[in-house]
Order: structure tokens, then C-alpha cells, then sequence
């Protein structure tokens, strides 16, 4: 399909192409402010306790030191939803919670500072399971929380947010079923995504009450709309963005990091940075959410479903900001896989004294469908049902409705994705290899091959609003105003070819603001594969509005109708007549034409992502390789080749297929501490382990925008996890019913090792 395109669908250079490669990119770490002070967090070693006194005056005489801060001595700012997280409380409820934070002329100096202050906790038992945090006389978190219970609904998804999956009869669907099946999975595996960059901002406080903050997200202008609540609506919020080194979604819930340096900046009077260390990124951030569903399901000899009934829990640790958001995302996104009259599925958040949970892509639905997919193979298993045929055709359908986040019905308009899963079970030969369930493919002496197969999508690819304004100048040159930040997929090159295309001028000819939300427009950002939909479709009408814009104030020089004119390489030309044509320049040197822009939320779209995998499990060692990875989808419309690439390449690891297999945060139950909170001990794929990878992308036209495209970056690693579950518990021939397949797992299920009991714990 791009060969009806310019610019659409061709592999461009990236615009910060020449900026990453020469090191001349200026990430938050490289940015230095006249007069900085540089910021540090002194953090609890226990997960429960009362701060009953703390000493700071050694501290304070370190040379150096020009603030330390502790819950005394900082305004009452909340975050979390609803808003009872104090920035700094008395109270403690983590191993890594803030106790104080200290401003300093270097690193260092705030460093030593914070070894020298003296703290006296008064202890508070602890709790880290979901069930053991809502039984009777379970240490509790919060007064506001009785029961450990967090308040569901995200009031920012409207007033009938999406709070459970509850339609129809399910008693009445049992009935019709000719199995069913009950049991207990969880993804209770809490992967960090781990962005290279870590946590981090700069903040400067102006009086009165104005702050600028330079900060690394994935959606800086939302950081001004929450430090705003955040800041009880007292505070003016600037936020800049530069490039962020990744974010894979947990960057979104960096209001504490800003915050910190805020207050340091507040007492200071002088910019402070705060970047977080490795250590402090994987022990003290926030990690995916534990997901436990323990249900029933019925279904029929051909594969629909006809009830599902259960509850879900979610452990969404400390506190909670995004968790129920999840909740509603992931409650929409299971409609979408499963078409069922039929539901009672009533989920629970439970605070527990670990890390907070937080945004990671596959935001709410890989949490739940890891969990369901392995419930439902249960009743096909019974039915001797192919999993494939049966994702196949239970995936949502032309016509088909589903409740989404916002608790609305909508009916799906998008295109049937059956070809694009047939293309792929072709490429990856599955009618060959599955020979059962609880069957392997192979076998080879002490090793077994074993395959699996998930599926995953979301209509949050138009998902909020977005706004853009797109201005053109007499030179023959445009400017994209877009608070969009870089973080790493490329993004603001693609909204540039979009503008290119639109417009028919060299990207070359195009700029982009900077991510400022002090001279951009609303946005979001990118989030749930909605930059190519929803921010591009903003973008791209606010190229269209300008264009037309252009064409009425050049029509009479043309004698002509604006409809009549289109534009080349700065060029304007009657369609009819090229001959006749002038140049952009003509609308005079002491004239713009800015175009506005507007993206209206649409839940009628989804995108899909099916993942086929191959494992090979050495019934000795309990190791598990992962063999073969085939991805199949249909994105309607390329936007950038090697960007879709890879994207796609990147389902394995930051909390994707690898969280299945070895990624994983582990923490010690007995104390509260993570056990593997550096780089040598959280196990990563290299390069010499990566399996073979293909991907079948089909071209179906949406209808979306312009150019007929859906994005499919943040579901690329969801279907994954729950394929290698499957595709294990074939190879061995015995169900596996939670995450990651270890060997110690594996090798219990085989009964070559006995059940050592609890302690350190995933």
C-alpha cells in the first residue's frame, strides 16, 4: 500500500537520527542548570512503621547540604486515586518509601547527607499477599482503606468507569454449557519494564507559586495536569520534555520523583535534580500489577462461551494512581478476546506493603488475560478444541459491542482479523505441530518441544483527546506543534511524515516543537497504541486545516476556488491547470497559516496482536528455551517500516513474552525487601539468546484516518506470556498454572523436586 504514498510507508531517517547516534542528544542526566543542587531520597529499610523521630542535625552540618525535608516539614500534597498518598507521611508502607530528602551542592555531599540522619521507626507488621490483606485483623495500610480494599473506578474515565464485567445470566449460561471448568491462575509476576534511563526531574521553583520542571516521560504534558491536583490546584505547572530513554508505560507515574525535586526547589530557592540510581529505579519504582483469578467458565462442544464467573485480584501494592484504570482497561479489553453473553467477573485492589503498581504496557489486559487464558484451556482441553481456532473465532467481529473503560457499549467497526491470524498459523506451521493439548510436538531424549498460542488487543488506540497545530510559513516550511516526547519508538518522525504527506513537502522542511506545555496544545501522549490513531489523527487535521487555510488565502490570486488547488513542494497549483501556480511564499512575507487540530476519543476501533510460540523444555535442567516467535496483525496502513519492525522485535523483554519465562522482580516475603534489584541478578535475554522472530503484518485500510492506520506497539508483548504457559505445560504434559516458568516450576510439576514452601517469593 505505500506506493500510493510519498512519505507514508517508506523507511525515512529518523529527525533525531544525527542527535542519538553523535551523543549531542540532551537527556534529562545531561541537562545543568546555573547554581543546581542535586537531590537524593533517604528511604525506609522496613515495610510497615511510625516515624517517631528523626535527627537531622549531623546532616545538616555537612559542608554542602541546603535542605533536608522530612513529612514535618512539607506542604500536605496527595497523589494516587483517590488522592490519600502523602508526598511524605509519618508513616511508611514499603521498603523503599521516602523518609526525607536532601538538596546538596553534589550528588555526593546529598548522599552523605542522608547517612547521617538518624531515624527511629516504631515497627508495624506487614502484609504482601492479596488474600492474607483481606482477612479479618490483616495490618492495615490505610484509614481511608478499610480492609486493604482500595476505592474502585478511575473518575477520569467519566462517571459509569468501568469497574467489573457484569451482563447477562450466568446461572442461565452454566446451564447451557456442555463443560465446565474452575480453577485458580495468576500473573502474579512482577517484572519491572526497566527503561535504560531511570526516574528522574529537574525542578525550578519561581515565586510565588509557579514551578518549572524538566522531566523524562512519555507524556510530559500529562505531568502538568497531575502535579496540578497533585499540588491542590495552587501551583502553576510548566513541564518540559526532552528525549526520554524509554518508558514502556511506567514513566507515566513519575509524580513522586517530580515532586521531590519540587520541594527541594521550594526550600531552596535553586534548581534541584533528582535521577534516580539503578538500584532505586528497580527496588523503589513501580512495578507491574500481581494479577490472581480464581473462576469458572462454561463452553460449548464448538467453542463459545457461555459464562464466566469469578472474582479477580490485584495487588496493586502501597498505593494505588493507575491500578483501577487498569482494572476498567483490562475488564473492556476481555470482551474483546472472549465474546460471551454471560459475565459476573467482580475484581478486587488490594494494598499490600510492597512497591506501588503502575502503568506497564499491556495497561490492565495482559494482567487479566494471563490469568483467564489458562482457565479457558482448561474447557477446551475437555473439549478437545485447537486453542487457535478457538481465539480465532472468539476474537471480536465487525458488529460485535463490548462495554469499554468508560462503562459505554460500542459496537466494533473495525476489520475482521481472521486472515491476519490465518497468515500467521500458516507461517508458523501450527495444524503441523499441535498435536493436543498436554501433548508435545517432539520429543528429543530429555527434551520436549511444546507449542502455545495468545492473543491480545485494546481499544484504547483512541483512547483521550489530542490536540496539534500544524503552521505554515512563506519559505515553503511547516511547523508541528505537538507535546510529544521521544521515548524511543520514533514517534515524532512518523507525525512529521504524516505532516509531509498531508502538505507534499520534504520531511526535511518540517519541524517539531519542543515538548513544552507552556507553547503546545493538549496531549495525552502516547499510551495504549494511540499515537498513530488518535495523536495522528489530531495531527494530521491540523495539517489539513492549515492547508485549506493556505488555499482560501491564495484562491483569488489563483482565480480560483480553494477546492480547486493543491499543493507541491511549496508550490500551489490549480489541479485542472498546473501551469497556473504560485508559490507558498506568495500569502506574503508578514503572514502564517496555522491549522488547529482535534482528537475526540473512539472506542469502536481495536487492534490485535496473536503471538505463536515454540519452546523446547529440558525435562532434566527444568530449563525453557524459547525457539521460535511468529507475530501476526493487521496494522491497515504502514506508517514506518523499521519502526513497526521493530516494535514487533520488542514483544520479548520490558515485561513482555521474557516475564513468562525468567523476568521477574523477586521479593523477599519475610522482610520486604527485593532481592534482585540490579542488573546482575534480574535476569535479561542477550543478544546471542534471542530466538527467531517473524512477523505477518497485513495492510487492511481502517477506518480511522486519513491514512487508515491503527498502531500496535504497546500490545506487541501481550499475547505472549500466557502462548509460553501453554506452550510449556504441552511440552511436559502437565498443566502450569502461574508465572515465570522457572525451572524449580517446571521441575516441581514434574515431580522431581518437592514444594519448598514459601520465603523469597515472585
Amino acid at each position: 500500500m505505500a506506493g500510493k504514498y510519498r512519505f507514508i510507508g517508506k523507511p525515512t531517517p529518523r529527525k533525531d537520527a544525527t542527535e542519538i547516534v553523535t551523543g549531542s542528544a540532551r537527556f534529562l542526566n545531561d541537562i545543568k542548570l546555573p547554581n543546581m543542587l542535586y537531590g537524593k531520597v533517604l528511604r525506609s529499610p522496613h515495610p510497615h512503621a511510625l516515624i517517631k523521630r528523626v535527627d537531622k542535625s549531623k546532616a545538616e552540618m555537612l559542608k554542602g547540604v541546603e535542605a533536608i525535608l522530612t513529612w514535618e516539614d512539607v506542604p500536605d500534597w496527595k497523589g494516587g486515586t483517590p488522592r490519600y498518598t502523602r508526598v511524605l507521611d509519618r508513616k511508611v508502607r514499603y521498603v523503599g518509601d521516602a523518609v526525607a530528602l536532601v538538596a546538596a551542592t553534589s550528588e555526593e555531599i546529598a548522599n552523605e547527607a542522608t547517612h547521617l540522619i538518624d531515624v527511629e521507626y516504631e515497627l508495624l507488621p506487614a502484609v504482601f499477599d492479596m488474600e492474607e490483606a483481606l482477612k479479618p485483623g490483616a495490618p492495615q495500610l490505610y484509614e481511608e482503606f478499610p480492609g486493604n480494599v482500595v476505592t474502585p473506578g478511575s473518575p477520569f474515565f467519566g462517571p459509569r468507569n468501568l469497574k467489573q464485567v457484569v451482563m447477562g445470566d450466568v446461572e442461565k449460561g452454566f446451564k447451557e454449557a456442555d463443560v465446565i471448568t474452575e480453577g485458580t491462575f495468576g500473573y502474579e509476576n512482577i517484572p519491572n519494564p526497566l527503561p535504560p534511563e531511570p526516574p528522574g526531574a529537574i525542578a525550578l521553583w519561581e515565586e510565588p507559586n509557579r514551578v518549572t520542571l524538566w522531566v523524562s516521560n512519555q507524556a510530559s504534558y500529562m505531568d502538568k495536569i497531575t502535579l496540578f491536583h497533585v499540588f491542590n490546584r495552587k501551583v502553576e505547572v510548566r513541564t518540559i520534555g526532552g528525549p526520554c530513554g524509554g518508558s514502556f508505560g511506567s514513566k507515566f507515574m513519575s509524580w513522586q520523583v517530580q515532586c521531590y525535586a519540587a520541594l527541594m526547589s521550594r526550600a531552596t530557592g535553586k534548581p534541584v535534580k533528582l535521577v534516580f540510581t539503578k538500584e532505586e529505579h528497580m527496588a523503589a519504582f513501580t512495578l507491574r500489577p500481581a494479577s490472581r483469578i480464581k473462576a469458572r467458565v462454561g463452553m460449548k462442544r464448538e467453542g463459545t462461551v457461555t459464562a464466566v464467573s469469578g472474582t479477580w485480584l490485584i495487588d496493586t501494592g502501597y498505593y494505588s494512581m493507575t491500578t483501577q484504570s487498569q482494572v476498567a482497561v483490562g475488564c473492556g479489553e476481555v470482551q474483546i478476546m472472549v465474546r460471551c453473553p454471560n459475565w459476573d467477573l467482580k475484581p478486587t485492589i488490594v494494598c499490600t506493603n510492597r512497591n506501588a503498581s503502575g502503568i506497564v504496557r499491556g495497561f490492565g489486559g495482559q494482567e487479566l488475560k494471563c490469568s483467564l487464558i489458562p482457565l479457558l484451556s482448561l474447557a477446551m482441553e475437555k473439549l478437545e478444541i485447537d486453542p487457535f481456532q478457538f481465539l480465532k473465532k472468539n476474537y471480536v467481529k465487525p458488529g460485535d459491542g463490548y462495554f469499554w473503560r468508560d462503562g459505554i457499549w460500542y459496537t466494533y467497526r473495525g476489520v475482521d482479523y481472521t486472515k491476519a491470524m490465518e497468515k500467521g498459523a500458516e507461517s508458523f506451521g501450527w495444524k503441523e505441530k499441535w498435536k493436543g493439548w498436554l501433548k508435545p510436538t517432539a520429543v528429543h531424549g530429555v527434551k520436549r518441544i511444546g507449542v502455545g498460542v495468545g492473543v491480545h488487543g485494546n481499544a484504547d488506540i483512541g483512547e483521550d483527546a489530542s490536540e496539534a497545530y500544524v503552521r505554515l510559513h512563506p519559505d515553503g516550511t511547516a511547523m508541528l506543534y505537538s507535546c510529544v516526547t521521544e521515548h524511543g519508538t520514533g514517534q515524532r518522525s512518523n507525525f512529521v511524515k504524516m505532516v509531509a504527506e498531508v502538505l507534499q513537502i520534504p520531511m526535511e522542511r518540517i519541524s517539531v516543537t519542543p515538548s513544552d506545555s507552556l507553547i503546545n496544545p493538549y496531549e495525552f501522549g502516547p499510551a495504549g497504541s494511540r499515537g498513530t490513531y488518535a495523536i495522528g489523527g489530531a495531527i494530521i487535521a491540523a495539517a489539513e486545516d492549515a492547508k485549506k487555510k493556505l488555499f482560501e488565502i491564495i484562491a483569488p490570486m489563483l482565480e480560483a476556488n480553494p477546492s480547486d488547488l493543491e499543493t507541491i513542494d511549496g508550490v500551489i497549483f490549480v489541479k485542472d491547470n498546473p501551469e497556473k501556480s504560485l508559490p507558498w511564499k506568495a500569502m506574503g512575507v508578514d503572514r502564517t497559516c496555522l491549522g488547529n487540530g482535534r482528537f475526540e476519543p473512539d472506542y469502536t476501533l481495536s487492534n490485535c496482536m496473536m503471538t505463536f510460540v515454540e519452546v523446547e523444555v529440558d525435562t532434566e535442567t527444568g530449563n525453557v528455551t524459547l525457539l521460535r516467535v511468529v507475530n501476526a496483525t493487521d496494522v491497515g496502513q504502514i506508517i514506518d517500516p523499521p519502526g513497526l519492525e521493530g516494535q514487533l522485535n520488542g514483544c520479548l523483554g520490558s515485561a513482555g513474552i521474557d516475564s513468562a519465562l525468567f523476568e521477574e522482580t523477586i521479593l523477599d516475603r519475610s522482610t520486604g525487601h527485593i532481592l534482585n534489584a540490579n542488573m546482575v541478578d534480574y535476569k535479561w535475554r542477550t543478544f546471542t539468546e534471542l530466538p527467531t522472530i517473524d512477523n505477518i503484518v497485513l495492510e487492511t485500510p481502517f477506518p480511522s484516518h486519513r491514512f487508515h492506520a491503527v498502531g500496535i506497539g504497546e500490545v506487541a508483548t501481550s499475547p505472549g506470556p500466557s502462548a509460553v504457559l501453554m506452550a510449556v505445560s504441552n511440552a511436559i504434559g502437565t498443566w502450569l498454572h502461574d508465572y515465570p516458568l522457572t525451572p524449580d516450576k517446571v521441575l516441581r510439576a514434574l515431580g522431581k523436586i518437592g514444594d519448598t514452601g514459601k520465603g523469597a517469593d515472585r
